[in-house]
């Protein structure tokens, strides 16, 4: 694949429900009660339920592995947390990811990511760099 600054790799939507939640917290053993219960979200003084912040990092480099073509390398990834995914217990939650080739060298792409949750960046410095 080709990469140059600017490009589109990715652009995609992922709604998470509470479901999404309890799946999750099965799968990596974090059962948190602030993932699941709104009176102790609440009781913490948060807005309510939580997604995992793990959970909303995999979705976002998910969406770029799936757009790269088989075998390409990740080199490093990485992000910093700065909103919490409110997942509502009706409407779920959206999380909208978009990944675009910020810089390119002779060896590798870096791909910035762009996570918002009702249009509030919750991942900032969110870069995955692969081997060109």
């Amino acid at each position: 694949m080709a990469y140059a600054v600017g490009d589109t790799i990715a652009a995609r939507t992922v709604h998470l429900d509470r479901e999404s939640l309890v799946r999750y917290a099965g799968a990596s053993g974090d059962f948190n009660p602030i993932h699941y219960r709104d009176d102790i979200a609440a009781s913490v003084g948060l807005p309510g339920v939580l997604a995992h912040g793990m959970l909303t990092m995999g979705i976002a480099s998910s969406v770029v592995v799936a757009a790269l073509e088989p075998g390409t390398r990740i080199l490093d990834y990485g992000v910093r947390f700065t909103k919490p995914v409110v997942v509502d217990p009706v409407d779920g939650a959206d999380v909208h990811v978009l990944a675009t080739v910020g810089a390119v060298d002779g060896e590798s792409a870096r791909i910035d990511l762009k996570v918002t949750f009702d249009e509030t960046t919750v991942l900032v410095k969110a870069q995955l760099r692969v081997a060109v």
